[in-house]
């Protein structure tokens, strides 16, 4: 049996697919292995969004600098997904 994923799950999981795509359209060059650590970086995120931990593994940083400032300046495709997975963490918070 399968448990349902919470909206923080899908958001976040909407999140690594947008790096996987910037990651996807790198390879081959050396700025991919960047990217790929990014993502790795949000699977983190996935984990912790499934044991109710993200703000204990972001340590005070929005998700932007979590992941990584330039990062995200030189993949703006990114920043919707990112947008959407702090809403549902507020609103996660807020319950």
């Amino acid at each position: 049996m399968t448990s349902k994923k919470s909206a923080l799950e899908k958001a976040v999981g909407k999140l690594i697919s947008s790096i996987q795509k910037e990651w996807g359209n790198e390879l081959g060059e050396s700025v991919a292995e960047i990217s790929e650590a990014v993502m790795d970086k949000g699977h983190e995120l996935l984990l912790a969004s499934k044991n109710g931990e993200v703000r204990s593994i972001l340590c005070g940083l929005n998700v932007t600098q979590f992941l990584g400032e330039l990062w995200v300046r030189r993949h703006p495709k990114v920043r919707e997904s990112i947008a959407k997975f702090e809403r549902e963490l507020e609103a996660y918070e807020s319950v």
